[in-house]
C-alpha cells in the first residue's frame, strides 16, 4: 500500500510538473499578455503582446480553459518554447498547475488511511490536497 500510494504522488507530481514549470521557472521564457478572444472545446485563443524577454507578437496562442479568464479580458501568461500554447503565469497559474498533485493527495490519503491505517498522516495529506485544490478555484 505504501508504494502504491508512492506512485499516486510521483504521478501528480509528475503531471503537475509538465505545467508549473513554465508557470514558476520564468526566468529565460516568454513572459507577456494575452488577451482571451475566443473559447471552444478545452483551449481559449487570443492574441499575444510580449512584456519582457526576447519575446515577438504572435496573432494567436492558446491556453487550457479551465485557465482563462473571461472573454475579452487580459491574462499574464508564459509561451512554451516552440509552441503557440500558452501558460497562466502568476500565482494562479501556479496554483492551476498544481491541481494534478492536489488530486493525487487527496487519492492517497484514502490508501494511508484505507490500506495503511495512518489516519492521521491521511487526514493531513487529505486537508493539504482540498487546501490546494481550493486555493486553485479561488485563485482563478
Amino acid at each position: 500500500m505504501g508504494l502504491l500510494a508512492a506512485l499516486l504522488l510521483v504521478a501528480g507530481v509528475w503531471t503537475s510538473w509538465h505545467t508549473a514549470q513554465y508557470a514558476m521557472l520564468v526566468k529565460a521564457r516568454e513572459r507577456g499578455l494575452m488577451t482571451v478572444s475566443a473559447c471552444a472545446g478545452e483551449r481559449c485563443t487570443g492574441p499575444y503582446v510580449p512584456t519582457g524577454g526576447d519575446g515577438r507578437r504572435r496573432p494567436k496562442v492558446t491556453i487550457a480553459q479551465a485557465a482563462a479568464p473571461d472573454e475579452g479580458e487580459r491574462v499574464e501568461v508564459v509561451v512554451e518554447p516552440g509552441t503557440t500554447h500558452a501558460v497562466r503565469a502568476g500565482t494562479a497559474g501556479i496554483l492551476h498547475a498544481w491541481v494534478p498533485f492536489a488530486g493525487a493527495l487527496l487519492l492517497a490519503a484514502l490508501v494511508v488511511a484505507g490500506g495503511m491505517r495512518m489516519r492521521r498522516t491521511a487526514w493531513v495529506m487529505g486537508l493539504l490536497g482540498v487546501v490546494l485544490l481550493g486555493a486553485a478555484f479561488a485563485a482563478m
